[in-house]
Protein backbone atom coordinates (compact mmCIF):
# COMPACT_ATOMS: atom_id res chain seq x y z
CA UNK A 1 0.00 0.00 0.00
CA UNK A 2 3.06 2.57 0.75
CA UNK A 3 4.36 1.59 -2.50
CA UNK A 4 1.41 2.52 -4.50
CA UNK A 5 1.07 5.81 -2.80
CA UNK A 6 4.54 6.81 -3.76
CA UNK A 7 3.94 5.57 -7.11
CA UNK A 8 1.07 7.95 -7.39
CA UNK A 9 2.47 10.68 -5.71
CA UNK A 10 5.83 10.45 -7.89
CA UNK A 11 3.35 9.89 -11.40
CA UNK A 12 1.59 13.45 -10.18
CA UNK A 13 4.47 15.38 -10.03
CA UNK A 14 5.78 14.40 -12.87
CA UNK A 15 2.54 15.05 -14.64
CA UNK A 16 2.69 18.49 -13.37
CA UNK A 17 6.27 18.93 -13.79
CA UNK A 18 5.71 17.92 -17.74
CA UNK A 19 2.85 20.47 -18.07
CA UNK A 20 5.25 23.05 -16.74
CA UNK A 21 7.60 22.04 -19.08
CA UNK A 22 4.92 22.04 -21.79
CA UNK A 23 3.73 25.65 -20.65
CA UNK A 24 7.25 27.23 -21.03
CA UNK A 25 7.94 25.57 -24.47
CA UNK A 26 4.69 27.71 -25.19
CA UNK A 27 5.79 30.64 -24.07
CA UNK A 28 8.83 30.48 -25.85
CA UNK A 29 7.36 29.04 -28.66
CA UNK A 30 4.76 32.55 -28.85
CA UNK A 31 7.92 34.76 -28.15
CA UNK A 32 9.76 32.61 -30.76
CA UNK A 33 7.38 33.05 -33.65
CA UNK A 34 6.94 37.33 -32.68
CA UNK A 35 10.43 37.83 -33.08
CA UNK A 36 10.67 35.42 -36.28
CA UNK A 37 7.91 37.70 -37.83
CA UNK A 38 9.84 41.04 -36.38
CA UNK A 39 12.81 39.95 -38.36
CA UNK A 40 11.28 38.89 -41.29
CA UNK A 41 9.33 42.37 -41.51
CA UNK A 42 12.69 44.32 -41.69
CA UNK A 43 14.45 41.87 -43.52
CA UNK A 44 12.06 42.27 -46.22
CA UNK A 45 12.06 46.32 -45.58
CA UNK A 46 15.96 46.52 -45.95
CA UNK A 47 15.15 44.67 -49.42
CA UNK A 48 12.52 46.66 -50.61
CA UNK A 49 14.79 50.20 -49.68
CA UNK A 50 18.33 48.17 -51.66
CA UNK A 51 15.81 47.11 -54.82
CA UNK A 52 14.28 50.18 -55.19
CA UNK A 53 17.51 52.41 -54.89
CA UNK A 54 19.30 49.73 -57.22
CA UNK A 55 16.65 50.16 -59.91
CA UNK A 56 16.40 53.74 -59.73
CA UNK A 57 20.23 53.72 -60.19
CA UNK A 58 19.88 51.24 -63.15
CA UNK A 59 17.09 53.20 -64.89
CA UNK A 60 19.11 56.41 -64.53
CA UNK A 61 22.21 54.97 -66.12
CA UNK A 62 20.21 53.23 -68.56
CA UNK A 63 18.54 56.42 -69.98
CA UNK A 64 21.41 58.84 -69.27
CA UNK A 65 22.03 59.28 -72.72
CA UNK A 66 18.26 59.71 -73.99
CA UNK A 67 15.83 62.58 -74.39
CA UNK A 68 13.62 61.03 -71.97
CA UNK A 69 11.90 57.91 -70.14
CA UNK A 70 9.95 56.78 -73.03
CA UNK A 71 9.86 52.83 -73.44
CA UNK A 72 10.31 51.91 -69.98
CA UNK A 73 7.93 49.71 -68.78
CA UNK A 74 7.14 46.40 -65.74
CA UNK A 75 7.15 44.10 -69.27
CA UNK A 76 10.62 45.01 -70.30
CA UNK A 77 12.21 46.13 -67.16
CA UNK A 78 13.94 42.79 -66.65
CA UNK A 79 15.31 42.32 -70.34
CA UNK A 80 16.62 45.98 -70.15
CA UNK A 81 18.53 44.64 -66.60
CA UNK A 82 17.17 47.35 -64.92
CA UNK A 83 15.71 45.01 -62.21
CA UNK A 84 17.21 42.15 -60.12
CA UNK A 85 16.53 38.64 -61.63
CA UNK A 86 15.39 37.87 -58.00
CA UNK A 87 12.03 39.88 -58.72
CA UNK A 88 10.83 37.71 -61.70
CA UNK A 89 7.03 36.89 -61.22
CA UNK A 90 5.37 34.08 -63.06
CA UNK A 91 6.44 35.52 -66.11
CA UNK A 92 9.42 37.25 -67.12
CA UNK A 93 7.06 40.34 -67.87
CA UNK A 94 5.78 40.53 -64.28
CA UNK A 95 7.46 41.89 -61.14
CA UNK A 96 7.30 40.44 -57.68
CA UNK A 97 8.23 42.65 -54.23
CA UNK A 98 9.52 41.09 -50.63
CA UNK A 99 6.15 41.39 -49.66
CA UNK A 100 5.23 38.94 -52.49
CA UNK A 101 3.21 42.26 -53.96
CA UNK A 102 3.01 43.31 -57.40
CA UNK A 103 5.73 45.61 -58.12
CA UNK A 104 5.19 48.38 -61.77
CA UNK A 105 7.56 51.02 -63.30
CA UNK A 106 7.25 53.28 -66.28
CA UNK A 107 7.53 56.53 -67.66
CA UNK A 108 5.40 59.55 -66.38
CA UNK A 109 4.50 63.19 -67.53
CA UNK A 110 5.85 66.21 -65.38
CA UNK A 111 5.43 69.27 -65.07
CA UNK A 112 3.85 68.72 -68.48
CA UNK A 113 6.35 67.08 -70.57
CA UNK A 114 5.90 62.96 -71.29
CA UNK A 115 8.35 60.82 -70.37
CA UNK A 116 10.33 63.02 -68.63
CA UNK A 117 10.17 61.36 -65.24
CA UNK A 118 9.56 57.40 -64.45
CA UNK A 119 7.88 55.79 -61.23
CA UNK A 120 8.55 52.51 -59.41
CA UNK A 121 5.56 50.95 -57.35
CA UNK A 122 5.24 48.39 -54.75
CA UNK A 123 2.19 46.98 -53.43
CA UNK A 124 0.70 44.92 -50.57
CA UNK A 125 3.30 46.53 -48.24
CA UNK A 126 1.51 46.24 -44.36
CA UNK A 127 1.57 48.87 -42.35
CA UNK A 128 4.62 48.78 -40.54
CA UNK A 129 6.49 48.67 -44.07
CA UNK A 130 4.82 51.18 -44.98
CA UNK A 131 5.46 53.50 -42.48
CA UNK A 132 8.99 52.91 -42.14
CA UNK A 133 9.82 52.86 -46.04
CA UNK A 134 7.20 56.24 -46.05
CA UNK A 135 9.49 58.38 -43.35
CA UNK A 136 12.58 57.42 -44.73
CA UNK A 137 14.98 59.93 -46.48
CA UNK A 138 14.49 58.94 -50.34
CA UNK A 139 16.93 61.88 -51.67
CA UNK A 140 17.46 65.95 -51.10
CA UNK A 141 18.49 67.98 -54.11
CA UNK A 142 18.64 67.49 -57.25
CA UNK A 143 21.17 65.66 -58.12
CA UNK A 144 19.25 62.16 -56.61
CA UNK A 145 16.34 62.89 -59.37
CA UNK A 146 13.65 62.31 -56.71
CA UNK A 147 10.39 64.03 -57.16
CA UNK A 148 7.89 62.78 -54.82
CA UNK A 149 5.88 59.71 -52.70
CA UNK A 150 2.50 58.22 -53.18
CA UNK A 151 0.10 55.87 -50.81
CA UNK A 152 -2.83 54.22 -51.87
CA UNK A 153 -4.60 51.24 -51.23
CA UNK A 154 -3.81 48.17 -52.98
CA UNK A 155 -1.78 44.88 -53.47
CA UNK A 156 -0.96 45.76 -56.91
CA UNK A 157 1.84 48.43 -58.06
CA UNK A 158 -0.32 51.07 -59.99
CA UNK A 159 -1.34 50.85 -63.40
CA UNK A 160 -0.13 54.66 -64.61
CA UNK A 161 1.58 57.13 -62.69
CA UNK A 162 0.72 60.67 -61.32
CA UNK A 163 3.63 62.07 -60.53
CA UNK A 164 2.75 64.83 -57.48
CA UNK A 165 3.76 68.65 -57.61
CA UNK A 166 6.84 69.33 -55.55
CA UNK A 167 4.47 71.58 -53.38
CA UNK A 168 2.03 68.69 -52.75
CA UNK A 169 1.61 67.39 -49.41
CA UNK A 170 -2.14 66.01 -48.89
CA UNK A 171 -3.07 62.83 -46.85
CA UNK A 172 -7.10 61.72 -47.12
CA UNK A 173 -8.76 58.28 -46.31
CA UNK A 174 -6.58 56.33 -47.95
CA UNK A 175 -4.38 58.27 -49.81
CA UNK A 176 -1.44 60.92 -49.71
CA UNK A 177 1.33 62.45 -51.71
CA UNK A 178 4.09 64.26 -51.19
CA UNK A 179 6.54 66.29 -53.08
CA UNK A 180 10.04 66.26 -52.66
CA UNK A 181 9.82 70.07 -50.82
CA UNK A 182 7.45 68.57 -47.68
CA UNK A 183 9.99 65.23 -47.13
CA UNK A 184 11.17 63.68 -45.06
CA UNK A 185 7.22 62.68 -44.09
CA UNK A 186 6.53 63.05 -40.53
CA UNK A 187 5.72 59.26 -38.77
CA UNK A 188 2.07 60.64 -37.61
CA UNK A 189 1.14 61.46 -41.68
CA UNK A 190 2.71 57.89 -42.63
CA UNK A 191 1.01 56.44 -39.98
CA UNK A 192 -2.68 58.18 -40.85
CA UNK A 193 -1.50 57.25 -45.28
CA UNK A 194 -0.60 53.48 -44.39
CA UNK A 195 -3.96 52.84 -42.73
CA UNK A 196 -4.83 51.10 -46.09
CA UNK A 197 -7.68 48.82 -46.47
CA UNK A 198 -6.62 45.44 -45.13
CA UNK A 199 -3.12 46.79 -44.34
CA UNK A 200 -2.46 46.22 -47.98
CA UNK A 201 -0.62 49.93 -49.36
CA UNK A 202 0.97 50.68 -52.74
CA UNK A 203 3.75 52.68 -52.25
CA UNK A 204 4.85 54.82 -55.53
CA UNK A 205 8.50 56.92 -55.73
CA UNK A 206 8.68 59.36 -58.99
CA UNK A 207 12.16 59.86 -60.18
CA UNK A 208 13.34 62.26 -62.91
Amino acid sequence: MVNLLKKNEQTGRSMVEMLGVLAIIGVLSVGGIAGYSKAMTKFKITKTFDQVSMMVANIRTLYSGQRNYKGLATTNALAMGVVPAEMEGATSQTLVNAFQGSVTLGSATYNGQQNSAFYVSYGAMGREACVQIVTSDWGSGSSSGFIGLTVTSGTSGIAAATVPAVSDNTSTAGAAKWGNLNLPVSPSDAAAACGCTNDQCAITWYYM
